[in-house]
C-alpha cells in the first residue's frame, strides 16, 4: 500500500461516482485498488475506493462493518457501495484527518505512533465485543485463508489463550488510522475485516506496521501508548499468523 507518486487516471466507474467532482488519486495497494478524493466547490468531500473483486474480503463487508460501528467510534459515514462482474466500490465521506502515513507524519513518528497507539485503545474500548455480529478468530482466519488456497502451518492454528477478546479492527497497519492537525488519531478507515478476536491480533500489526513506516525502533512506542506491556509470545504469534494468511 502506497501513496501514488505520479498522476493516476481514474476508472470509468470512479468518474461517473465522482460526477462533476475532481477527482485525485491519494492511494494504491498491491491488489490493484485505487483512492480517489473527490472534491467540488459546494459539495462534500468524499473518498472513492473502487478495486478488483477480493477473495479474503469485500467492499460490501467494509461497508456493512462501518455502518455498523460507527455507533460507537469515528468511521467514515458510507455513500455508496456497489460492485460489478470485476470490480467492488465504496464512496464515503471525508473525515478531517489525514492518514498516519501521510508525509506530515512520516516526518514526526514521535507524534504519529503514539497517536496511533492511543486510537487503537479507543477503538478497542469503545465498541462492544458482546453485540458484534463478526468474528477474527485464528479458526475463522485460518478457515478464510484455505478458501484462498493459502495453507497454514499447523503451529499457527493454535492460538494463545485470548487475553482480552475486543471488535478488533482487521487491518491495524498505520496507514488506516487518521490523524487530525492536533496530532489526535481521531478515526479509522479500512474495517472490512473487523471482528472479534485477541487484542493482540491488532496490536501486534500495528507495531509491526511502525517498522514498515517510520524505521526500526518504534514498536515498544506504539505499544506503550496503547496502554499494556509488550507480550512477546502473542506478538510473535500474530505477526506470524498475519504474514502466513
Amino acid at each position: 500500500m502506497s501513496i501514488p507518486v505520479s498522476p493516476t487516471v481514474a476508472p470509468e466507474r470512479v468518474r461517473m461516482l465522482a460526477g462533476e467532482a475532481d477527482v485525485v488519486c491519494v492511494w494504491q495497494n498491491e491488489l490493484g485498488g485505487l483512492t480517489f478524493r473527490a472534491t467540488a466547490p459546494g459539495m462534500e468531500s468524499r473518498y472513492i475506493k473502487w478495486g478488483p473483486l477480493n477473495a479474503e474480503t469485500s467492499m460490501r463487508d467494509e461497508a456493512e462493518r462501518m455502518r455498523w460501528a460507527r455507533r460507537w467510534t469515528a468511521v467514515p459515514r458510507v455513500i455508496d457501495q456497489g460492485e460489478d462482474a470485476r470490480h467492488e466500490w465504496l464512496v464515503t465521506a471525508a473525515i478531517d484527518a489525514e492518514s498516519a502515513v501521510a508525509p506530515l507524519w512520516v516526518a514526526q513518528p514521535e507524534i504519529a505512533v503514539p497517536a496511533i497507539g492511543r486510537a487503537l485503545r479507543r477503538l478497542h474500548d469503545a465498541v462492544p465485543a458482546e453485540s458484534c455480529p463478526w468474528s477474527w478468530s485464528v479458526p475463522d482466519r485460518v478457515e478464510n485463508a484455505a478458501r484462498r488456497g493459502i495453507v497454514v502451518p499447523e503451529h499457527l492454528r493454535d492460538a494463545p489463550p485470548i487475553d482480552v477478546a475486543v471488535v478488533c479492527h482487521g487491518d491495524a497497519c498505520c496507514p488506516n488510522t487518521l490523524i487530525d492537525d492536533g496530532g489526535i488519531g481521531v478515526a479509522h478507515v479500512d474495517l472490512a475485516a473487523l471482528g472479534v478476536a485477541d487484542r493482540w491480533a491488532d496490536i501486534a500489526v500495528a507495531a509491526m506496521s511502525t517498522e514498515w513506516n517510520y524505521g526500526p525502533g518504534w514498536e515498544d512506542t506504539l505499544i506503550d501508548a496503547y496502554g499494556v506491556a509488550p507480550d512477546r509470545e502473542r506478538l510473535a504469534f500474530y505477526r506470524e499468523l498475519w504474514n502466513a494468511t
